[in-house]
């Protein structure tokens, strides 16, 4: 493959947004200064149960590697789904829209809270290269309700959207809950962003009986050259009247331990959402991202009534197919003997109700 200083920069601006790769286009970052603790070093975040992030060379190779093999995506692929979601729903219900790839609105208990909220076009460190949308979010931006909260997992570019945080703030001013250290990239850059950081574990009551926890996930964060591991990352288990919403934006599965402890923990969960996608080439991304067969593992270990499937199919991060995803999840979902309707791959626009 011919290695043109074009194609570098595209390919590195579309890694970044998924591995942090060092990026020269990144100044000095301001990061979290606090005290250390079980998972922070005093400069930077770890997982003791994880591992740690690809090298810039296990980068290359994956991109650049003669054996690579690339599923090609469709220029765009609609969704036959769109929503129009009510202002506010009260009652014990929970209404869970999918925007897209890890993007949820979730109404409950008069909230609208959305979960990794990305509208741009690109997933990247700049606006003209880099992953980009091949559908539709699920819910057109001014077809929002009022948003009271916004739960932010953590810092690479296709779940820390700056752009559509800042719209969210001009027009709704609403609560960026989020880990340690996140705080300091939203503020560098939108100083009208009403952010609070949180550590593993901490539970922060949202109003109406609504609360989340943040719980460890074996995942990691960095959106430039000088910032790798320096804010933390996390899951959410959001207590709602119809039960608790374990919420999973990027994990690896590893030994599956994360999600015992979360069932053991924070159990039972009535509904977990875990992603499905961007989990190829295995040998580069089985740390950091889940396939469908860890999904299922995943479910079974968390102990959740049902399950949603995320992460997939408006992205292309990795080398899978577009359909590839929810294929595979059906097979796993078999070879479990787990029933199909207990795990639904969702597409951008579906609609969910507890």
């Amino acid at each position: 493959m011919k290695i043109t200083r074009r194609r570098l920069f595209g390919l590195l601006a579309g890694a970044s947004a998924l591995v942090g790769v060092p990026s020269l286009w990144m100044s000095r970052m301001k990061t979290y200064d606090g005290p250390a603790s079980d998972h922070f070093d005093g400069l930077t975040f770890f997982d003791p149960d994880g591992a740690p992030p690809k090298s810039l060379r296990e980068v290359l190779r994956w991109q650049f590697g003669s054996k690579r093999q690339r599923a090609a995506w469709p220029d765009w692929a609609p969704s036959p789904h769109a929503d129009t979601p009510p202002a506010r729903l009260d009652g014990d219900k929970v209404r869970l829209s999918f925007v897209g790839h890890a993007s949820w609105l979730i109404q409950t208990g008069g909230l609208n809270i959305l979960v990794d909220p990305v509208w741009s076009t690109r997933v990247s460190p700049v606006s003209f290269a880099g992953p980009k949308r091949h559908n539709d979010p699920g819910i057109a931006f001014d077809k929002l309700p009022k948003i009271d909260i916004v739960l932010v997992s953590h810092g690479h570019y296709d779940h820390l959207d700056i752009a559509t945080l800042s719209r969210l703030a001009k027009n709704f001013a609403p609560r960026v809950v989020t880990p340690l250290g996140n705080d300091v990239t939203m503020r560098s850059t939108d100083s009208t962003l009403k952010v609070e950081a949180f550590d593993w574990h901490d539970r922060v009551e949202l109003g109406g009986g609504i609360a989340v926890t943040l719980v460890p996930t074996r995942h990691w964060s960095a959106r430039g050259m000088f910032d790798r591991n320096k804010a933390l990352w996390a899951s959410f288990v959001l207590e709602t009247p119809a039960g608790k919403i374990y919420v999973v934006c990027d994990s690896g599965y590893g030994d599956g331990k994360h999600f015992r402890r979360v069932a053991e923990k924070y159990g039972p969960l009535r509904l977990a959402i875990l992603p499905i996608g961007a989990y190829e080439p295995r040998w580069f991304m089985r740390d950091q991202h889940m396939n469908p067969e860890d999904a299922v593992k995943a479910l079974a270990d968390c102990g959740a009534q049902a399950a949603l499937g995320h992460h997939h199919g408006t992205f292309q991060l990795t080398d899978e197919a577009i359909d590839a995803p929810a294929k595979a999840l059906v097979e796993a979902l078999d070879a479990a003997k787990i029933q199909q309707e207990r795990f639904v791959a969702m597409k951008p626009g579906q609609v969910v109700e507890i």
